[in-house]
């Protein structure tokens, strides 16, 4: 694993770091319930940190593929939950989703950030980290 690498790695890392501690922030501190999407996108991002950390202290480049598949997988429920919580199409139709409905909305800064969108962004972040430490370590092999 070159520098390179190493750095994306360590971008993707702190990424998914800083989304775990916020939605937990979100949930111990603020007291914020989370529904059942969150809980879902809870589930693919914290296994996140863990795969990086075990990626950068290994130097091993190929945890980028696991974490591609589980960003896309959180990038498809944070962007289905940020629908149904601000397209009036998705919202009459979402399901019932438990105690919390889904369609909630603890925080609304800027009139369009919510907690799905914030998910939404990070996952996003770590989707194009992986594809971009893939990309690299491909041509690395190459060489």
């Amino acid at each position: 694993m070159n520098k390179k690498i190493e750095n994306v790695t360590i971008f993707a890392w702190v990424t998914s770091l800083v989304a775990t501690l916020g939605s937990l922030y979100f949930s111990q501190i603020r007291m914020y319930e989370p529904c059942t999407l969150c809980w879902y996108q809870r589930i693919v991002m914290y296994p996140l940190v863990i795969i990086f950390i075990i990626g950068i202290l290994k130097k091993d480049a190929s945890v980028a593929l696991y974490s591609a598949v589980l960003s896309f997988i959180g990038i498809s429920l944070s962007s289905y939950h940020y629908a149904i919580q601000k397209l009036a199409f998705f919202s009459q139709n979402a399901p019932a989703c438990g105690r919390v409905p889904c369609t909630g909305q603890y925080i609304n800064w800027f009139g369009f950030v919510t907690i799905p969108f914030l998910a939404f962004t990070a996952f996003t972040i770590i989707f194009i980290c992986s594809l971009l430490i893939l990309k690299l370590s491909k041509e690395e092999t190459t060489k």
